[in-house]
């Protein structure tokens, strides 16, 4: 990602860094869905290519990953384990119980772009 607010856009190309810089958009204690993410970046139907960029997030520490949902609240996966996802979750006030958001009409938020 080019300019203020995000890491450079080398790795991943023009897509990655349109979803990268999109969830950068995210603030804490909020979650948005691979599908929603997507849509923001322009990718309609991108929803898995969103999750493998997830997954090969070259930004753990500035591209907030974790804050990224399945569409039904639950969870989803994280390259350092889902566990981990929950609490990073919980340490921004997400409450995640059974796998699942709680509240998540309520905690989630949608990007803009497309």
């Amino acid at each position: 990602m080019s300019g203020k607010g995000g890491p450079p856009g080398r790795r991943g190309g023009r897509a990655a860094e349109r979803v990268y810089a999109a969830l950068c958009a995210v603030p804490p204690g909020r979650v948005t869905t691979y599908g929603e993410l997507a849509r923001a970046a322009g990718m309609a139907g991108g929803q898995r290519a969103v999750g493998r960029m997830m997954r090969d997030n070259p930004y753990p520490g500035i591209v907030p990953c974790h804050r990224v949902v399945m569409s039904d609240g639950r969870v989803g996966g994280y390259a350092h384990g889902t566990p981990r996802k929950e609490a990073m979750l919980a340490g921004e006030g997400v409450e995640v119980r059974g796998g699942r958001v709680v509240d998540f009409a309520r905690g989630r938020f949608l990007p803009l772009g497309g």
